[in-house]
């Protein structure tokens, strides 16, 4: 038998509320959304921490972005080994099947999973450098970068850097893979990088002219 048990009082209640609410509001477009399917026009990579609101960020709707979340945004290279990637296979079905015309990686502040790279590559987390850790390992895609910004003094300052340098990091990934780069190429498929500072609600994006990252 499996060990599943029914869901908290208090979340069937928030469910009611919202099916007789926002849903009853707006039936006709859950129907189109269910009928029709999806047709998104933009890709969010982005991480997986909660206090990071997507749709909310950009005032978007449901079926206007397709988003994969995972620790710190990363995107790794382009490895076609027969082994279970989830988020090469979203970046697959999203490039090659849904067309969408953009994607956006979005980092952020206080980013748990970059803090946890700098402890491990500092040497302050050994149970992350353990072979079966499978949080060490992914953030083994981010140890190149933490090698450009371990120079910084400030904690602070080296953290933030280390977040945009996960952003991209995963921008420069994400041309590994073939279906990617030729879209660009083709100019069907533009790519963003996007940092948000959660305290302050600012977001600034990558400026390849500039090399830097620069407020909206």
């Amino acid at each position: 038998m499996r060990k599943t048990r029914p869901l908290p009082g208090s979340l069937i209640q928030r469910y009611h509320g919202w099916k007789a609410t926002t849903f009853a509001e707006n039936a006709a477009w859950y129907r189109r959304l269910g009928t029709e399917g999806q047709r998104p026009r933009v890709m969010v990579i982005s991480c997986c921490d909660s206090r990071v609101h997507v749709t909310s960020i950009f005032g978007a709707e449901q079926g206007e972005f397709f988003i994969h979340r995972n620790i710190a945004n990363l995107v790794p290279p382009y490895e076609p080994d027969g082994l279970r990637h989830g988020t090469s296979a979203a970046i697959e079905y999203a490039v090659t099947s849904l067309k969408v015309a953009q994607i956006i990686i979005l980092g952020h502040s206080q980013c748990g999973g970059v803090q946890g790279c700098e402890a491990m590559c500092s040497g302050h987390a050994p149970e992350l450098e353990d072979p079966a850790s499978f949080v060490g390992r992914w953030m083994d895609l981010l140890r190149p970068g933490w090698e450009e910004v371990r120079g910084i003094a400030d904690e602070r300052e080296r953290l933030e850097a280390l977040e945009k340098r996960a952003v991209l990091t995963s921008i420069d990934n994400l041309m590994t893979f073939p279906f990617v780069a030729a879209a660009v190429d083709r100019g069907d498929l533009a790519l963003h990088g996007l940092w948000n500072d959660i305290v302050e609600g600012t977001l600034e994006y990558y400026d390849a002219a500039t090399d830097r990252f620069i407020s909206i």
